[in-house]
C-alpha cells in the first residue's frame, strides 16, 4: 500500500537549496505540513457536530442501492477520539469502512474533562458490553486514535476487555509515553501520556494470555510522539503488528485514505495473519 506523492511547484527550489536527500525530506515535511493544516481547518469545522454522543439503535440494514462488498458476520467496529476532540475526526473512516461491508460502526465520545484513563478505560467497558448485548455479537473491534487507543488498550489488557475485543488497531497511539508538549503537564491525562508514568508502567507489566490482536500505525512525521517509536506495541505478550506510515501526521492518520485501506486489512487480519506480518516486517505505507 502506496500514499502517491504529488508533484509540487517547491521541488525544483528545494533540489537547487538543499542536498537531495534533505530536499526530498523538506519537501515531505512541507506536504504533511500543509495536509495537517487542512484538516485541523477541516475538523474545527465539523467539530460541533460530533459534541452530541450518538444515538444508539439496532445495525440497519444496508440500503439495495448502496454498492457494498460480501459481508460476512463481522463485528461491530468501535472508534474511538484522541486528546481534546470527539467523534467527527472519524467521518471519513467511518463512511470507508460503511462501504468496505461494516455494517454496524459507531463513535463514542468521552468527556473532554476526562482526567483519568482507568476510569476512560472502565466507561469503554460499559459501552462495549450494551453493544454486544445490543448486537447479539460477542466481541468488537475497536480503532482507536492517539489517547483514544491508549484507553482501549487499557481496557483490553489491564481490565479484562480482550474477552470483548478481538482487534484493535491504534493510529499514533503513544503506548510507550510521549515527551511532547511539555508545558501541558498541568492536565493529568497528559501526565499519564508521559514516558515512566503509573498507566504507562501498568500497560508494560506482564499480560499473559491477553486475546486481543493489536495493530498499531505509527507515523515518521507524527508532531507529537517523541519519540517517534513511541506509537508502536512493544511487549512480549501480546501478538501485536507495527505498521510504519511515511509522509503522513499525526492530524492525517485516521483521515488519509490509504491508511483507511490499511486499517480495513488490519480489521480483516487472523491471528495467523499478524503473525505473519510481526515476523516478516509486514504492511507498510510509503
Amino acid at each position: 500500500m502506496k500514499v502517491t506523492r504529488a508533484a509540487t511547484p517547491f521541488l525544483p527550489l528545494c533540489q537547487l537549496l538543499l542536498p537531495s536527500r534533505l530536499a526530498g525530506l523538506s519537501v515531505t515535511l512541507l506536504k504533511a505540513t500543509a495536509l495537517e493544516i487542512a484538516i485541523l481547518a477541516g475538523h474545527l469545522l465539523l467539530y460541533p457536530s460530533g459534541i452530541v454522543q450518538e444515538r444508539r439503535s439496532a445495525p440497519a440494514l444496508p440500503s439495495p442501492e448502496t454498492a457494498q462488498l460480501p459481508t460476512g458476520a463481522k463485528p461491530p467496529v468501535v472508534l474511538l477520539h484522541g486528546f481534546i476532540d470527539n467523534r467527527s475526526v472519524f467521518v471519513l473512516l467511518r463512511r470507508n469502512l460503511a462501504q468496505h461491508g461494516r455494517q454496524h460502526v459507531e463513535s463514542l465520545n468521552y468527556s473532554p474533562l476526562t482526567c483519568d484513563i482507568r476510569t476512560a478505560a472502565e466507561l469503554l467497558g460499559r459501552h462495549i458490553e450494551e453493544i454486544c448485548e445490543r448486537t447479539g455479537h460477542p466481541q468488537v473491534d475497536i480503532v482507536g486514535h492517539s489517547l483514544g487507543g491508549l484507553i482501549a488498550r487499557y481496557y483490553a489488557q489491564c481490565l479484562g476487555g480482550d474477552a470483548h475485543v478481538r482487534t484493535l488497531v491504534t493510529l499514533g497511539t503513544p503506548h510507550s509515553g510521549t515527551r511532547v508538549a511539555p508545558l501541558m503537564n498541568a492536565h493529568p491525562i497528559v501526565r499519564q501520556m508521559r514516558p515512566g508514568s503509573e498507566v504507562i508502567e501498568e500497560l508494560a507489566m506482564p499480560a499473559p494470555g491477553c486475546r486481543t490482536q493489536f495493530v498499531s500505525f505509527w507515523s515518521d512525521l507524527d508532531h507529537l510522539m517523541d519519540p517517534l517509536e513511541s506509537a508502536c506495541v512493544d511487549h512480549p505478550d501480546l501478538l501485536a503488528h507495527n505498521v510504519r506510515v511515511s509522509g503522513v501526521g499525526h492530524l492525517a492518520l485516521p483521515v488519509h485514505p490509504a491508511v483507511a485501506t490499511g486499517i480495513r486489512q488490519a480489521l480483516d487480519m487472523e491471528e495467523a495473519d499478524i503473525r505473519t506480518a510481526t515476523r516478516t516486517g509486514g504492511l507498510t505505507v510509503a
